[in-house]
């Protein structure tokens, strides 16, 4: 008796969030340092009423080629696993990735967790060749990056090409 398998088709589907003049909001950049990317991030998660954990996908010159919500949670947590974080990167074959989250409260200061999930995503980003390019934090009008305050180990630092 032959038994049938059945597989199913892995897709994201993604469209690009726009601008009041229509144009992406976040593919097409190119990302040297974390307030090339910061400005949209917060006009996208600033105003959120839940933590929402965010993927944003890059290619080997450093543009931004996807965008994926990984997690939504409460209003002062949000799950997110790095196998979440990761598959998207995958499928979009990208060569490395920005995490951002918001915090409703609207301090942007990374809590423990925050750090935690960080230094897991560094080493799977290791493990799996998609290092994790930064991490950033988005509160209300503001934001603040791991990369830029030191709290990402040295042998982890992704070069940009700044």
């Amino acid at each position: 008796m032959a038994e049938t398998i059945r597989l199913r088709e892995m897709t994201i589907r993604y469209s690009a969030s726009r601008d009041t003049d229509g144009k992406p909001l976040l593919t097409d950049r190119t990302i040297r340092c974390a307030s090339d990317i910061a400005p949209a991030l917060v006009s996208l998660l600033g105003q959120e009423a839940v933590e929402v954990f965010v993927v944003v996908c890059l290619s080997t010159r450093a543009r931004v080629i996807g965008y994926h919500v990984a997690g939504r949670g409460t209003i002062d947590s949000a799950s997110a696993h790095p196998r979440d974080v990761f598959k998207a990167a995958l499928l979009a074959n990208a060569s490395a990735v920005i995490v951002a989250h918001n915090h409703p409260s609207g301090d942007p200061a990374p809590s423990r967790d925050d750090r935690l999930l960080t230094h897991r995503l560094i080493r799977a980003g290791e493990l799996l060749n998609v290092p994790l390019a930064d991490h950033l934090v988005v509160g209300d009008r503001t934001w603040l990056s791991f990369r830029d305050l030191g709290l990402f180990p040295a042998w982890a630092l992704y070069d940009l090409g700044q």
